[in-house]
């Protein structure tokens, strides 16, 4: 299905004026504005939006389901408008950006067609003079925050199972790509989602944290939160959940490893590698982080790893001949330098670095080199932290029992990667690994129908599949004498 109508971007900018207050939303590639949006930084504002939120009563589950139908149908229909919305405000290439409106929309079409039921239990009763049922009931109006850096697919995979289950949300959107989501918001008018039933509360990064989210967490109406985001963030959201007993889930912060055996198809391996390092630059809470190589094969993997990373085209994403678009800001591009040179400062090798073009480097954009290290250790800050870039950092083992220990030794437990062709070991280090997710011979693993969430330090609940909708559903009992 093929874009009919353009100037969504237009639409857009039309239906959401800045008004009196407002804050700069900046294109990546340039540091160019693109457009000025709505702060709000009044708690009234926030206070009024949950009042229309509340008094949303929910449609019955066929029109919920139309709805969503409808919704799905036109983000296919507008791909090619929702894909440059995306790329100009985060800077990834627009294939990867298409890409991304086509997992989103996997979201919807996955809980339109999601049956909720409850079940019936069997009478505990010697003469069963009762019956046991349960029924699911939306959990009220949530609120949903969502990340940058896949402006669609996370917003989405919140906003679907909550509409699907009935309730009423307010979207605060990352500041940095807020016209995403009123893109989004949009559509779902078009498609019959009533306006007070999704709502966009869009603010700068001061009034995100001090206005709206304070003003959302504190409010009972509020009965669900859900957050995709950094773990302090997540930390301080629950912190603030505790106090009036919202149900919440959080998506948070990961530190994936990926453990390439001896035995493993190294082309495989290493195409994986590069999909897992360099999608988004490096912008993903599942991207692969530490990369531990068998001993025995790391020269020829670190050589086939440079020969892939030689060919990346970085530039502006809306060129089509770009692969790794630009960090988010300025800010990103100067941590990830600096990650860089302290672990070449504490012993790492530069095994190869992109150059930036002269035009590039005068573009005013915040783009960081390609750039591959090895002989990283695990204690150095690279190997802690979320690199978010597009930094690939290796370190070598020898023994399964030492690397599935190493990449276990973080507090964060996302996503974990592991490449062998040994059945046995593939299972083995799979349970063993401390991670929600792991792909197997994969570094591809999202997708509407499996769950996605971590453990430890990267969060709670989960998101996608059956269990994701349950994040917004209340589950009663009911007990009748007979």
């Amino acid at each position: 299905m093929t874009q009919k109508t353009g100037g969504l971007l237009a639409r857009v900018l039309a239906a959401f004026p800045a008004g009196p207050n407002s804050y700069p939303v900046r294109n990546p590639a340039t540091g160019s504005v693109i457009a000025q949006v709505a702060n709000v930084g009044n708690a009234q504002a926030v206070t009024e939006a949950v009042e229309r939120a509340a008094l949303v009563h929910p449609h019955n589950s066929a029109d919920r389901k139309a709805m969503l139908a409808r919704w799905y149908s036109l983000f296919l229909l507008h791909i090619d408008d929702l894909a440059h919305i995306a790329t100009l405000e985060s800077g990834k290439p627009l294939a990867e950006a298409k890409g991304e409106v086509q997992y989103a929309a996997s979201y919807i079409k996955y809980y339109a067609d999601l049956e909720i039921a409850g079940k019936t239990i069997i009478s505990p009763h010697s003469l069963n003079k009762t019956r046991l049922w349960t029924v699911k009931q939306p959990v009220g109006p949530c609120a949903l925050i969502t990340p940058w850096n896949f402006p669609y697919a996370m917003a989405v995979r919140k906003i679907s199972p909550a509409i699907a289950a009935g309730n009423a949300c307010i979207l605060k959107p990352a500041p940095e790509t807020p016209l995403s989501a009123f893109a989004m918001k949009l559509l779902a008018n078009d498609a019959g989602i009533p306006d007070d039933a999704f709502q966009i509360l869009s603010a700068d990064r001061q009034n995100a944290v001090d206005v709206v989210g304070k003003v959302l967490m504190a409010d009972t109406r509020i009965r669900k939160v859900s957050f995709t985001g950094s773990t302090n963030a997540g930390i301080s959201l629950m912190q603030q959940a505790a106090t009036t007993m919202k149900k919440a889930s959080m998506e948070l912060g990961g530190n994936a490893p990926l453990i390439i055996f001896e035995d493993a198809d190294l082309n495989q391996a290493v195409d994986g590698c590069m999909f897992g390092k360099f999608r988004n630059a490096g912008q993903a809470c599942i991207a692969v982080n530490r990369i531990y190589i068998h001993s025995k094969i790391h020269n020829e993997f670190v050589s086939k790893l440079a020969e892939k990373i030689k060919i990346l085209r970085v530039g502006d994403g809306l060129n089509n001949k770009t692969t790794v678009g630009p960090l988010i800001t300025k800010t990103s591009v100067d941590r990830v330098a600096a990650l860089v040179s302290s672990s070449l400062e504490s012993g790492a090798q530069l095994v190869f670095q992109s150059s930036l073009s002269n035009e590039l480097q005068a573009s005013g954009g915040y783009f960081y080199p390609p750039t591959l290290l090895t002989n990283v250790t695990d204690d150095m800050e690279i190997f802690k932290t979320e690199i978010f870039g597009p930094v690939a950092a290796v370190s070598t083992f020898d023994t399964e029992e030492d690397v599935v220990r190493r990449a276990n030794d973080t507090p964060f437990g996302l996503a974990a990667y592991l490449f062998t062709n040994d059945i046995a070991r593939l299972h083995r280090v799979a349970e063993n690994l401390e991670a929600g997710m792991v792909g197997l011979n994969e570094c591809a693993i999202s997708a509407a129908v499996a769950p996605f969430g971590g453990v430890k330090m990267s969060g709670i609940g989960r998101e996608g599949s059956s269990e994701g909708i349950e994040e917004y559903l209340e589950t009663k009992y009911l007990c009748l004498a007979v």
